[in-house]
Parts: C-alpha cells; sequence; structure tokens
C-alpha cells in the first residue's frame, strides 16, 4: 500500500481514536495546552504591546528583544528548563517554553499596529475631546485590530505546531502519537500524528480568521456608514 497508504488506514481504524491514548484524548489535551499558553501569553503581550504603543516611548527595545528571543530554539528552551527546578512540575516547563514563543508575534504586532494607526484619525479623537483611555479603546484600539489578530493567529498556530514537544518530557498531546510512532518504528503513525497536527494548525487558522470577520470594529463601523448612506437620499426626499 506504501505509507501514504498506510497512513490512512491508520487515520480511519477507530481503535486509535477512541480509549486512554486515543486520538481523541490527545487532541483534547493538545487544545488546553494550546489555549493554556494562548491566554498566557495574551494576558503578557498585549497590554504591554498596547500601552508601549499608546505613549509611543520604549516600544522598539521591547520589540526588538522579543524578535531576538525568537532565535532561541524552543526544544533548547524546553531542554533547559527541565533541567532546573521546573523540571519537578509536570507540564510547567513546557508551558513556560510556549508562552516565551508566542509572545514575540503578540507583541511585535500589537505594537506595530498601535502605532501605525492614522495619525490624522487619532489627532482629530484627540481634538474632540477624549481621554486618554478613550483614545486608546474606542481609535487607536480599532485601527490596530487588524495587525493584532494577524499575531494572534500567528502566535496560536505556532503554539499548536511547537506544543507537540511537550511529548519528550512525558507531557500529553497530539505529540505522543508521533512519539509513539518513533519508538515502535511505525512509520504511518509518526506521519498520522504530523498530519493530525497540520490540520489542527489549520483549522486553528480557520475558526480564528472567521473569529476575526465577526469580531472586527471597523466592519460594523463600516456597514453603519452603508446603512446612513441608503437612508440619505429617503431622509432627503421627504
Amino acid at each position: 500500500m506504501g505509507v501514504l497508504g498506510d497512513t490512512w488506514a491508520w487515520l480511519t481504524d477507530g481503535a486509535h481514536w477512541s480509549g486512554a491514548g486515543g486520538v481523541w484524548q490527545r487532541l483534547g489535551e493538545h487544545l488546553m495546552l494550546t489555549g493554556l499558553c494562548l491566554a498566557i501569553a495574551c494576558a503578557l503581550a498585549l497590554p504591554l504591546a498596547l500601552w508601549l504603543g499608546h505613549i509611543g516611548r520604549g516600544g522598539a527595545l521591547a520589540v526588538n528583544l522579543s524578535n531576538a528571543g525568537r532565535a532561541v530554539p524552543t526544544f533548547a528552551v524546553l531542554v533547559l528548563l527541565t533541567l532546573t527546578p521546573l523540571g519537578d512540575y509536570g507540564m510547567l516547563p513546557t508551558v513556560v517554553a510556549l508562552v516565551l514563543f508566542a509572545v514575540p508575534p503578540l507583541l511585535t504586532n500589537a505594537y506595530v499596529g498601535m502605532r501605525e494607526a492614522d495619525r490624522d484619525v487619532v489627532e482629530a479623537a484627540r481634538g474632540m475631546g477624549m481621554s486618554a483611555g478613550q483614545l486608546l479603546w474606542r481609535t487607536e484600539l480599532p485601527l490596530a485590530y487588524p495587525l493584532i489578530m494577524t499575531g494572534l493567529r500567528s502566535a496560536a498556530v505556532q503554539i499548536v505546531a511547537t506544543a507537540t514537544l511537550a511529548a519528550l518530557p512525558g507531557g500529553g498531546g497530539l505529540g505522543r502519537v508521533i512519539t509513539a510512532g518513533f519508538r515502535r518504528y511505525d512509520t504511518p503513525q509518526v506521519v498520522a500524528g504530523a498530519v493530525l497536527v497540520a490540520a489542527l494548525a489549520l483549522a486553528v487558522e480557520g475558526l480564528l480568521v472567521l473569529l476575526d470577520r465577526v469580531c472586527d470594529p471597523m466592519r460594523g463601523r463600516a456597514r453603519a456608514a452603508r446603512a446612513t448612506t441608503r437612508t440619505a437620499p429617503l431622509k432627503a426626499a421627504l
């Protein structure tokens, strides 16, 4: 059948999906780990990036430091953290490593989005008497929203892909499918695990794209503007 045929046979075998250690259990573990790390990374990176972008000071240094962190291999960080006292706390080294990996795209994109917000619009809002908080939440943040969501999607997909490393120190997730395949010299299982991780990354990307379109604040304003434009001639006629 070949590797592709054997991989398809493995994926379509219900015995591999159910029970302890099955694909559904590993998928749940992978999603839980991804959600936890993404939430922590957002809580750390986004408030700092929005504040630095709003005041326009110190952001360049923070962005450069976060970008430099991308050069450090996540696996090396995971190994080092596992060898420290953090290694005694189960999944904590993996969570820390994935959070550190997710912070750079979130921090960079949010800061750049804030700084590249149309200054004419920002100044017009300031001239209307908006406070600093109103300026941030009602003007700068909606303008920066596309880049913020781009950073969020990038971070989420990177975590999904890199969370497979959690299996190396004995953690859960879809990486366990791959490592089990390596131990058994089962190439179809290894390929099947890689396919599952890739499919999950694509699904997460698609879900966040949909969420982006639904939650885009500028989309709601554009819809309201179009409605006003359509009703203006009618009002004039009346």
